[in-house]
């Protein structure tokens, strides 16, 4: 098989890109014109995404991000004020499980995932993303309470609007946990335990097969 050439890679990785340029042109002229403005405001900070499929647009490592995904569908949220969710921003970090509630009761659109040792935020910017996990960050460390982070985030909605300084939209105020997030959680059953279990299960299938 002939090695490329320097200038044969450059060829082939700009045609490569051209490729998802237009697949992900592609995907988002049929969507909703709500998500495909939505979408079309990360593809022009961030460039053309990882993955492109019909229904969402993928970028990986986008910093300050782990993972960004904006999608065809979207979700009406009412908090602040009436808007659209379908961009999601998500990080590394733990939360400790006394704070799911508080975070729930805070944004509906902020997500926690335990195992994977994640947490997204979902709205229609990156900037409002931005704010979201800035007060989750709060609430976690004890900063704020729910009031008064929900009484924040509408206060900088409305500064972004007004002009005004918006310091918890202009970057994440705290470092993301890289790959150490994660919480596999504690084993309950033991290797004993099973096999007691599936020994019990065996009696129980041969007592069932006796006419």
């Amino acid at each position: 098989m002939p090695r490329l050439s320097g200038m044969d890679i450059a060829a082939t990785m700009d045609a490569y890109h051209g490729r998802v340029a237009m697949n992900a042109g592609q995907a988002i002229r049929s969507w909703p014109e709500e998500s495909r403005e939505a979408a079309q405001l990360v593809l022009d900070e961030h460039g053309e995404p990882d993955e492109v499929t019909e229904t969402q647009l993928t970028w990986h490592n986008a910093w300050p991000w782990k993972r960004i995904v904006a999608t065809r569908t979207w979700y009406e949220h009412n908090f602040p004020v009436p808007h659209i969710d379908a961009v999601e921003s998500v990080i590394d970090y733990r939360v400790p499980v006394d704070k799911f509630s508080a975070l729930a009761a805070f944004d509906g659109s902020v997500v926690v995932e335990r195992t994977a040792g994640e947490v997204s935020a979902r709205c229609h910017d990156l900037q409002a993303n931005k704010l979201a996990l800035n007060l989750m960050h709060d609430i976690v460390r004890g900063a704020r309470d729910v009031d008064d982070a929900r009484r924040y985030y509408a206060q900088e909605f409305a500064d972004f609007r007004r002009k005004r300084p918006t310091p918890y939209m202009e970057g994440l105020r705290f470092s993301t946990m890289g790959g150490n997030a994660a919480d596999p959680d504690e084993r309950v059953l033991s290797d004993e335990d099973l096999e007691q279990a599936a020994a019990e299960g065996k009696k129980r299938e041969q007592a069932d097969a006796r006419p």
